[in-house]
C-alpha cells in the first residue's frame, strides 16, 4: 500500500534517495586507499573493508528479483553496489584469490604483449589511488619502453557517456550520408561533428563506399575510444576485465564481453551497450567459470558479479573538483581561453541521457569546507519504477547533463616529437588522446609517460598541432603564465572521506575530529545492521 500520497512521497522519495546517498561510497567505516579485509587481517580498531571477498561476491550475477545478487543490488540498493565497487577497487587481492602471475610471469615477446611489462599490484588503488596516495603519479608501467604513467580514473562514467554518444553520432551521420548518396546516385560530402567538435569530413559514393581519408582524430570506424593515452578501448567494463588481468593477473570470466567478442550485442548492468557487429571488442581472459588459463590452480578468479559492481562503481565515480578562485585564476582562465587551448581542451560538453544514479559537485566552500576547504554537494540523479517490487527497483532518470570543466575534445592528436612515443617493435606512436584537464592541479607528473615535471613543463613540451598554441604561451609575461598555471591548479581532485558535504556537514569542534571521521561525504550509518557494513 502506498502510504506516502502526492508531493509527500515525492518528498519521502528524495529523502530516501539522499540517506542511500550518503553513505554509498564509504559504507560505515573510512576507506583510505588501499586496504584488507578485516576477515583477512583482524586488527583492534576493526579498521579495513567489512566483507570477506566471498560476501562481496555474493549470489552471484543473478537477476533484480535475486536477493545478493549483484543484478539485484545494482537495480534496487545501488548505492549499496557502488560502496561494494569502492570497497573491491580498494582491495589487496591474495595469491589464494587469484592474484599473479604476471602475464607470461613477464617472460616472452613484450612487443607482441605489452602486459609483460604491466608490473604486478596486488589492488587497483595501487595504480589508481586518490589524492591520499596515488592520483597518476608518474610512469609506472613498462608497457612502452619510455613507462606508462596510471591516471586519475575521477569523471570516468562521464567520459564513457561523453565518447559513446559522440560515436553514435558521427555513425548517424554517416548512415545518412549513404542514403543520400544512394538516392542521389552522386556522391556525398559531410562534415563530422558532434557536441561542437570537429572530426573532419566524410565522401560517400552511390554505392555506399566510404572514403576516410578526411576523418580527423579517430579511426575509420567513427568510434571515439576514450580508454588509454592512445585511445584504445571503448568501455569500462573492458577497462576493468583487462586492467585485472595484465595488472594484477586476476582472469575474469565476463559473459558480456564474451558475447560481444564474439560478435553479439549486449546491454550491461551500467546501461553500456555493447555491439559486436559493428566494434571489436575485447574477449575476457577467461572462457568459462572453470577456465584457468594462467595455471595457478583457482577459476574464476574475478567472477561476474563483482564485474558488475566494478563497472557501475567507475560508471557512478565522482568528478573532478573546482578548487580556490582568486582573480589571479579568474584571469588565467580568460587567458588559457585567448591563446586558444580551449580548441583542444574544450571546457564542457552535454551528455544527452546520463546512465548514473547520483552527481556530487565539490567546490572550494570558505565557510562550510573543512580539510582543503572543499564542500561536496550530492544529488541522487534516480526514480523508482513503479510496481516493482519491494525494494522498488531504480533506475536513472536519463536526463541531460553538463559536463563542466572537463577540457578535452575526444580526439587524438600529434603533439610533436616530445610526445612521441617508442614501442619495443620500433615503431613509433605519434597521435594521443586529448588529456581532459579536470584534476590536473593535483596529478604531478604530467604526459602520457609521467617525465614533465610541473605544469609549465608540459605546456612547453606541446609541440605539433599545439605548436601556435604553445608559443602563445610562451609569448606572456611570467605574470600571466603564473595566471594561467594559477587557473590550472584549480582543477583538482579531493579525497572524499575529508570532504565535508550536504550529508554530512562536518564539525570540527567534536573532539574525536578527524578521526571520527566527521565532514565526509558518508553519513554515519542509520542502522545498527551488520549487513549493512561492506
Amino acid at each position: 500500500m502506498n502510504y506516502y500520497p502526492g508531493k509527500v512521497r515525492l518528498h519521502w522519495v528524495r529523502f530516501v534517495g539522499l540517506l542511500s546517498l550518503s553513505s554509498f561510497m564509504l559504507g560505515g567505516t573510512l576507506a583510505y586507499a588501499q586496504e584488507s579485509d578485516v576477515t583477512q587481517a583482524p586488527n583492534t580498531v576493526n579498521a579495513g573493508i567489512q566483507k570477506s571477498l566471498t560476501e562481496q561476491i555474493g549470489t552471484g550475477r543473478g537477476d533484480v528479483d535475486s536477493p545478493g545478487s549483484s543484478q539485484y543490488l545494482i537495480a534496487r540498493d545501488p548505492f549499496r553496489s557502488i560502496r561494494r565497487g569502492r570497497n573491491l577497487f580498494q582491495r589487496k587481492f591474495t595469491m589464494e584469490q587469484g592474484l599473479g602471475p604476471r602475464t607470461g610471469d613477464g617472460l616472452g615477446d613484450i612487443a607482441a604483449e605489452g602486459s609483460i611489462g604491466a608490473g604486478l599490484a596486488d589492488s587497483c588503488a595501487g595504480c589508481h589511488g586518490r589524492p591520499r596516495g596515488s592520483a597518476g603519479f608518474g610512469g609506472d608501467v613498462f608497457t612502452r619502453p619510455d613507462s606508462r604513467d596510471a591516471p586519475h580514473l575521477f569523471g570516468l562514467g562521464l567520459v564513457e557517456m561523453l565518447a559513446d554518444e559522440i560515436t553514435q553520432d558521427l555513425r548517424r551521420l554517416r548512415d545518412e550520408s549513404i542514403l543520400q548518396a544512394q538516392s542521389r546516385g552522386a556522391s556525398v560530402t559531410r562534415a563530422l561533428v558532434s557536441k561542437g567538435i570537429r572530426y573532419g569530413r566524410i565522401t560517400v559514393n552511390p554505392d555506399g563506399s566510404v572514403d576516410p581519408s578526411n576523418i580527423q582524430g579517430i579511426n575509420a570506424d567513427l568510434r571515439v575510444r576514450p580508454f588509454f593515452h592512445e585511445g584504445g578501448t571503448i568501455s569500462i567494463r573492458e577497462f576493468v576485465v583487462g586492467a585485472l588481468n595484465a595488472e594484477m593477473g586476476l582472469e575474469a570470466f565476463d559473459p558480456d564481453l564474451a558475447q560481444a567478442a564474439s560478435g553479439g550485442k549486449i546491454v550491461t548492468p551500467s546501461g553500456m551497450v555493447l555491439d559486436g557487429s559493428l566494434d571489436a571488442i575485447e574477449a575476457p581472459p577467461a572462457i568459462s567459470e572453470s577456465d584457468d588459463p594462467d595455471l595457478d590452480g583457482v577459476a574464476n578468479e574475478i567472477p561476474v558479479s563483482l564485474v558488475d559492481h566494478f563497472e557501475f562503481y567507475l560508471l557512478n565515480y565522482f568528478k573532478p573538483a573546482t578548487g580556490r578562485q582568486t582573480p589571479n585564476s579568474r584571469r588565467g582562465k580568460q587567458l588559457f581561453e585567448r591563446i586558444r587551448c580551449t580548441r583542444c581542451h574544450i571546457p564542457s560538453l552535454v551528455i544527452d541521457k546520463d546512465r548514473r544514479v547520483a552527481d556530487v559537485e565539490t567546490r572550494y566552500d570558505s565557510r562550510r569546507g573543512i580539510f582543503n576547504r572543499l564542500f561536496a554537494t550530492a544529488i541522487p540523479l534516480m526514480q523508482e519504477v513503479g510496481g516493482s517490487g519491494s525494494p522498488p527497483a531504480k533506475q536513472p532518470q536519463g536526463q541531460s547533463f553538463m559536463v563542466k570543466s572537463i577540457y578535452a575534445d575526444f580526439k587524438r592528436h600529434d603533439l610533436g616529437p616530445n610526445f612521441w612515443e617508442r614501442n619495443f617493435d620500433g615503431t613509433l606512436t605519434k597521435e594521443f588522446m586529448t588529456e581532459p584537464l579536470w584534476g590536473v592541479g593535483t596529478t604531478a607528473p604530467y604526459g602520457h609517460d609521467g617525465r614533465s615535471i610541473n605544469l609549465w613543463s608540459v605546456i612547453m613540451r606541446h609541440g605539433g598541432e599545439a605548436q601556435n598554441a604553445r608559443d602563445r604561451f610562451a609569448r606572456l609575461s611570467n605574470s600571466e603564465q603564473g595566471q594561467i598555471l594559477d587557473f590550472l591548479g584549480s582543477l583538482v581532485l579531493f579525497p572524499p572521506d575529508d570532504t565535508a558535504s550536504n550529508l554530512n556537514p562536518g564539525d570540527p569542534r567534536e573532539p574525536d575530529f578527524p578521526q571520527s571521521g566527521h565532514g565526509n561525504i558518508a553519513l554515519p550509518k542509520l542502522f545498527n545492521n551488520p549487513d549493512d557494513l561492506e
